[in-house]
């Protein structure tokens, strides 16, 4: 399976998560001293020190519990507006955001380890992928522990379904997604997918739109609970059960919130205009097989034929170079409108917005005051906060990765493909069933 957007080069606003990097430096140390991958050739076998295994867990459980500390300590930190100093955090991780809950990693790690048997492991340290998972792990436990879990939103490909497929009637997904609604949490699909029209949404989620039509035990109240936010942030669909599609569009009148709407359809072409040209450049100086698809919120680069395949290499470097081209404009420098330029593994685009706004659109909708109405009123004060909004998705590799945005309204988990997706919710499903016990 081919995760999108996997920029690893060396632009300081493309590496890799440098908090996961820097846990995952800190549990190196005890995986060195503690390992003792010499008793396989001595005979003991790789079961048979169940000291030394110990002894690991303890070392990590131990780090993750002051790195936990550390967190709470930056969150207290942010909270403190008098305060002018960086967190003890803030200083070792410098590009460390804000948090929105505690992160109980302790805990999180001897859940983890009772799955990934990390501390039985020898001759492989602790991974990056042991600590997203890890951290994954930590926020499920603190949205449904520390507060009450009232909105989750979710990417599309990698996330729900294989990328470039569709959330067929057989998907694991479906059967997870319909317990959150019977749990009143509400769900918002955010996704790069940038169609105007219902039947496009409808082909890719049809699995799930027709169990929710034909559930018995969905309320008609939690069956409005779904919206579908296309285009990162500029179209937004509705459940519908009258639609053919079972999906209709919202004017966005409903939905805009007051910033998006001070956004200046005078700036959104010029930035489109100028992102269209670096599109046009580059596929002369790649040589690329492709052709430009201009939208009216967006514009990207798409195969010349659905059977070609554009090197990875090239989709990245197209984004890069877009990206610093329109940083560097006019349009980009005067931040009037936000962009998001990101790879979707067969293409690339920039969407006018980016999934925090997404996600926020989401948070306004699904107020106390009876979603969409409160939406259209500008009662913003009852809206879906941070720490109650988890969003999931695949794409946090790098500030660029249009997941990543989301960080800045809500709380996050990072999958990898749609089977962690399930895993996660069955996760999250288990907390949240021990709390209403």
């Amino acid at each position: 399976m081919t995760t999108r957007y996997r920029v690893e080069y060396a632009l300081k606003t493309h590496r890799r998560d440098q908090l996961i990097e820097w846990i995952k430096g800190l549990l190196a140390v005890p995986f060195v001293l503690y390992s003792q991958p010499q008793g396989v050739f001595e005979g003991q076998g790789i079961h048979s020190s169940p000291q030394t295994r110990d002894e690991a867990h303890r070392r990590y459980s131990e780090i993750l519990r002051d790195v936990e500390i550390m967190i709470d300590d930056h969150i207290a930190n942010q909270n403190n507006a008098d305060n002018p100093f960086p967190s003890k955090l803030k200083l070792l991780v410098p590009s460390i955001g804000p948090f929105f809950t505690r992160l109980p990693l302790e805990a999180a790690f001897k859940f983890q380890d009772r799955k990934r048997y990390i501390s039985s492991r020898r001759f492989v340290s602790p991974s990056f992928n042991d600590v997203r998972l890890i951290l994954n792990s930590a926020q499920i436990m603190a949205v449904t522990t520390y507060g009450t879990l009232q909105l989750a939103t979710f990417d599309g490909d990698v996330t729900l379904y294989d990328d470039g497929q569709s959330l067929e009637p057989t998907s694991p997904v479906i059967p997870r997604l319909l317990d959150l609604l019977r749990k009143n949490v509400k769900i918002g699909i955010v996704t790069a997918a940038g169609y105007t029209t219902a039947d496009r949404y409808y082909a890719r989620l049809h699995g799930l739109l027709d169990a929710m039509a034909n559930s018995a035990d969905l309320t008609p109240a939690q069956k409005q609970s779904l919206v579908v936010m296309g285009g990162e942030a500029n179209y937004l669909f509705e459940f519908c059960p009258a639609s053919p599609h079972l999906l209709a569009p919202v004017p966005i009148a409903r939905w805009l919130t007051p910033e998006m709407a001070g956004w200046d359809e005078r700036d959104i072409d010029q930035l489109l205009d100028v992102a269209e040209a670096a599109l046009r450049d580059c596929i002369k100086s790649l040589n690329l097989p492709a052709t430009v698809m201009r939208k009216d919120r967006a514009v990207g680069i798409i195969p010349l034929t659905p059977d070609l395949r554009i090197p990875r290499e090239s989709l990245e470097e197209t984004v890069l170079v877009v990206q610093k081209i329109l940083e560097l404009s006019s349009a980009g420098r005067s931040r009037r409108v936000p962009f998001c330029a990101f790879n979707g593994g067969r293409d690339v685009f920039v969407d006018i917005g980016d999934k925090s706004w997404g996600v926020t659109v989401c948070q306004r909708w699904f107020s106390s005051s009876g979603g969409g109405a409160a939406a259209a009123d500008g009662h913003d004060g009852v809206t879906i906060r941070g720490e109650n909004t988890l969003h999931v998705g695949d794409q946090f590799l790098s500030a660029g990765a249009n997941d990543f945005r989301a960080r800045s309204v809500g709380t996050t988990a990072w999958i990898a493909s749609p089977a962690e997706t399930v895993e996660l919710l069955d996760e999250l499903a288990e907390l949240m069933g021990k709390k209403m016990s």
